[in-house]
């Protein structure tokens, strides 16, 4: 209890982050694909709003993991991700139960704030709150669709974390992001995250398929990590992005001013 304690803020702020990307997707959501909005009305082309949308997407990840909240907490806002880091070993169960629960609550909050403002528009079925469904192509391409692109995300994570190259985990996040919506979304829906696909879902109280972004992102990040934990078996902090100025639950790291402070009685 007093670890779960020490850590709520990590928790509380894994809420907010994803609760604020939830509001993201709605709002863009709505703004691409409803049929009154002035920008789908000039943009008539999918493939271009599905650009723009990626984008936008992409975008807000790279400002969450780099946000001051998202260098505290590590950014993962998705159970997906701390689950396999998990497996990996570098979380501690008590951690994965807050962090799980912490995004999951997250996702629904940021659905019925991105309702609160936007209204109808979101229920509209041409929007649905952004709800995950599988493509033309079904169920089973859709969960093969999902376990590729997780599969890549993690072990590109896995592979930078670490190395010379950590700093610019984010942008490679929100790059892949943003390309795997303009490509891969007409085939899977595009979620790699399931309290993702769980807030949108419960707003639109639309649960077909929902195994597959459960299924898909878990076992795709899970072969990922494995791959790149093969390839580069030297372990790093599951943080996306590790700021000296942030305390790390993970690792212990603790910023400069900080251990001084600690430091203080034992000086006297």
């Amino acid at each position: 209890m007093r670890r779960f304690l020490e850590h709520l803020p990590e928790y509380a702020i894994e809420a907010a982050l994803l609760g604020a990307f939830m509001v993201s997707a709605c709002c863009f959501g709505v703004l691409l694909e409803h049929p009154d909005s002035p920008v789908h009305r000039a943009v008539g082309d999918p493939f271009l709003r599905r650009v723009l949308m990626g984008l936008a997407m992409g975008a807000t990840a790279v400002a969450i993991i780099y946000s001051p909240w998202g260098g505290r907490s590590g950014a993962h806002i998705n159970p997906a991700t701390t689950l396999t880091f998990w497996r990996l070993g570098r979380i501690r169960g008590a951690d994965v139960a807050g962090y799980v629960g912490a995004q999951l609550v997250g996702a629904v909050v940021g659905v019925a704030l991105a309702s609160a403002l936007l209204g109808s528009r979101l229920a509209h079925t041409s929007v649905s709150f952004v709800v995950t469904r599988p493509g033309q192509w079904g169920s089973l391409v859709a969960l093969v669709g999902e376990i590729v692109i997780s599969a890549i995300l993690m072990a590109v994570v896995v592979m930078l974390g670490g190395s010379r190259l950590a700093r610019f985990t984010g942008l490679v996040v929100g790059l892949l992001v943003a390309t795997y919506i303009t490509v891969e979304a007409p085939i899977s829906g595009m979620s790699m995250n399931p309290a993702r696909s769980f807030g949108s879902a419960w707003g639109a109280g639309q649960w077909d398929g929902f195994w597959i972004y459960v299924a898909g992102p878990l076992l795709g990040m899970s072969l990922g990590a494995t791959l790149a934990a093969r390839a580069r078996p030297r372990p790093a902090c599951p943080k996306l992005h590790h700021p000296v100025s942030q305390r790390c639950i993970f690792c212990g790291h603790a910023p400069a001013e900080q251990l001084e402070r600690s430091a203080l009685p034992a000086a006297r």
